[in-house]
Parts: C-alpha cells; structure tokens; sequence
C-alpha cells in the first residue's frame, strides 16, 4: 500500500486520484498504459500530461471534468474557444439555461432583423454582438448540464 501524500499545493490530477481512492500503483494499473512514475510526473508538474492520459484519467477516476480543465487550461486551442466549466448543482445549471433562453427569446425578433440581408451593419453591431454573448452563456450552461450528466453516470448515481 502506497504512502498517502502530505504535499500541500497538488494538482488537479493528483486531487482526482486520490479523491477516487486510488495510490499512483493502482492507478496505474487502471489506466494500463501510464506508470506509475509517468504520473508522479504529471502530478509534480515535471511534465505536461498528453491528451490521451486525460481521457484514461477521467474515465478511471471518475472526473470527466478533467477533460473540461485540461481543454481550457492546458491546450493551446482549448484555452482561446473552450469556457472552463465550474461544477454547479443542477439546479443552477436549469436556472442559468432558462434565464438565457427567456433573453434570447426577446432577442430573437433583433437577430432576425439584423441578419435577413446577410449583412451585420455597423449600427447593428453592438446588438449582434449582445446576441453572441447571450448565446455563449447557453453555451456554457449547455456543455455544463452535459458534463453534470457525465458526471452522474461516472459515479452511478442515479434516482430510481
């Protein structure tokens, strides 16, 4: 049985882990094509975790959002076009959803009339660009509730 870690500032990889209760041996042994030295690795931060290594990760200890956090802390792409998603209840994730929806829906009639020539005016501008806002929230409320899904069938729990 491997020694449990008293370092103060772990990551969010090492915090994954242990939250699954697993030692870096058994992890290993889980994510079959990382050692356990790759992954002291990635925990210390000596080295930059591959893509792959994520996703074994996340499915082993049961974090799809390391995939989220990974995307839009660590890749460069990710970091300009994918929104770091906090965790939230459901409850919140519904209620940012249908406050997004109710302004787009007054929005709707403005989109229209700003995009029916296929042209963005200049004067139209700034109301376009409030509309891409709006829908970038329900973009994040969207890929919120998803990951919030995710996360319950990662630990099995659902109502019966």
């Amino acid at each position: 049985m491997g020694k449990k870690s008293v370092k103060e500032n772990k990551n969010i990889y090492q915090l994954a882990r242990e939250a699954a209760g697993l030692t870096r041996s058994q992890a290993s042994e889980a994510l079959v094509f990382i050692s356990d030295s790759r992954i002291e690795k990635i925990e210390s931060e000596k080295c930059e975790p591959h893509p792959d290594e994520i996703l074994a990760m996340a499915k082993a200890y049961k974090k799809p959002s390391l995939c989220n956090y990974y995307c839009s802390n660590e890749c460069p792409i990710g970091q300009v076009s994918v929104p770091e998603l906090k965790d939230k209840d459901l409850a919140q994730i519904t209620l940012e959803m249908l406050s997004t929806i109710n302004i787009l829906t007054k929005q709707k009639d403005r989109l229209v009339e700003i995009t029916v020539d296929g042209k963005v005016s200049k004067d139209e501008m700034k109301d376009f660009l409030n509309i891409k806002s709006e829908l970038d929230k329900m973009t994040v409320s969207i890929e919120s509730l998803k990951l919030w899904i995710n996360q319950m069938v990662a630990e099995g729990k659902w109502a019966d």
